[in-house]
């Protein structure tokens, strides 16, 4: 039974040790100034777990000029991980570039709240966004029998880049949002003055509601 209090959002990334199939690291401490996208898949060589890899490679490059790295995790120990990496190389074409967590004695997985006892005893499909600071910025859980969308990763990555930049919000299914298109939110007004002056500085719906162009 996992007594570790599970993460939240705005702590720090736990400090662990961690062996990976590119050796041993050190968390979060290896992606000191960069982001990074920790993710856990319930068990190797099966079906929706190697979409997935593959899903997360081939946007490699993508998260790496958003000066964020990738790493996953499963219960199986590392030599599954190498032989199942060497398998997706040989059978798909794919090469597996970043490296992935041999958690076979469920520490990291107690101490991320990985294991959810009424999806059974392989880790759930998680995904843990992590500034350059080691803060967790974003958590999501996701079922075994539902693979994620990495292009939704891609997207949370970059708003929070804007989001820190820009002091904005990012709205909903942006950059297409239904209603101000690839425009970011202007927060809202904290006093009368700044409400009555919003809808001069910037395009709104009122002055709660401003938006602009990045």
């Amino acid at each position: 039974m996992c007594e570790d209090r599970m993460p939240l959002l705005g702590d720090k990334f736990p400090e662990m040790e961690v062996q990976t199939t590119h050796g041993r690291l050190k968390l979060p401490d290896a992606y000191k100034g960069k982001w990074f996208v920790l993710f856990s898949h319930p068990a190797d060589f099966t079906p929706v777990c190697t979409t997935e890899f593959v899903a997360f490679q081939k946007r490699y490059d993508e998260f790496k000029k958003l000066n964020c790295e990738l790493i996953g995790l499963s219960i199986d120990q590392v030599f599954s991980h190498i032989k199942w990496v060497e398998w997706i190389k040989e059978k798909l074409g794919v090469e597996i570039r970043f490296p992935i967590i041999a958690d076979d004695t469920g520490r990291v997985a107690c101490r991320l709240g990985l294991i959810h006892p009424g999806k059974g005893t392989n880790t759930v499909r998680a995904v843990f966004i992590v500034d350059p600071e080691g803060v967790i910025r974003a958590i999501l859980y996701y079922p075994q029998e539902l693979g994620r969308n990495m292009d939704e990763i891609l997207r949370m990555v970059r708003g929070f880049q804007i989001t820190d930049k820009e002091g904005v919000a990012i709205p909903a299914n942006w950059p297409n949002n239904e209603l101000i298109g690839d425009e970011v939110i202007i927060p809202p007004a904290a006093d009368v003055k700044t409400a009555a002056e919003r809808p001069k500085q910037y395009t709104c719906y009122d002055w709660w509601f401003c938006h602009k162009k990045l």
